[in-house]
């Protein structure tokens, strides 16, 4: 099999990584350059952690990199920002879906834990997710912190996980945290969700580890 992973530089997806690399034949990781509402340091990490990550298969590793900044700020200019870490999450699903087909992967990896973040809430799950098509992998969807925290620790990702980077500052202050579909759909059709979605993916970059 063959799979697409969404993955950052934080704790949670490297482990959902990591969970499912054994059954992969082939794992092929998209990460989100989403600058300028991060700094340089993320992308350092990201790349160290897909290093490390790869010492535990034998299966090939490819990695596309997604500016995603660019995108990230036509929402956050033209819709309510109380969604845009739904926004964030349906997008970065349209581009592993994208990929995913291009590639020839059955399905894609998402680090998501219910409950865990706000926009990881039942509601929102099921909001995001019905932007693609594609089956989506959770492995640690009933994991609690601590659970992925001392899985992490036992892998050597954790230490990675936590180096220093100015994190995500397009965060809103007050997250939506039961997004309906109806309302998000209305937001997004205020931009050219192709345009942008074709934009990224056929300007994505290739990087080797």
């Amino acid at each position: 099999m063959k799979f697409v992973s969404l993955i950052s530089s934080g704790i949670d997806s490297p482990v959902a990584t990591y969970l499912l690399l054994k059954k992969a034949e082939e794992m092929i990781l998209i990460h989100g350059d989403i600058r300028p509402f991060t700094d340089d340091r993320e992308i350092e990490n990201f790349t160290r952690l897909a290093k490390h990550l790869k010492r535990y298969t034998s299966s090939p590793i490819k990695i596309y990199l997604i500016n995603h900044g660019e995108n990230l700020n036509v929402f956050k200019q033209n819709c309510n920002n109380r969604f845009t870490c739904v926004f964030c999450k349906r997008m970065f699903l349209r581009y592993a879906e994208k990929i995913a087909k291009k590639e020839g992967a059955e399905a894609i990896i998402m680090g998501d834990s219910l409950g865990q973040v706000a926009s990881q809430t039942l509601q929102n799950i099921r909001t995001i997710e019905q932007a693609v098509n594609i089956p989506i992998l959770r492995p640690l969807i009933g994991f609690d912190k601590d659970e992925v925290v001392n899985i992490s620790k036992e892998i050597g990702t954790y230490a990675l996980s936590i180096l220093p980077s100015n994190g995500c500052n397009a965060v809103p202050n007050k997250p939506a945290t039961k997004a309906k579909l109806e309302i998000v759909l209305d937001e997004e059709s205020k931009i050219d969700i192709n345009k942008l979605l074709k934009k990224a993916v056929e300007e994505s970059e290739l990087i080797s580890i």
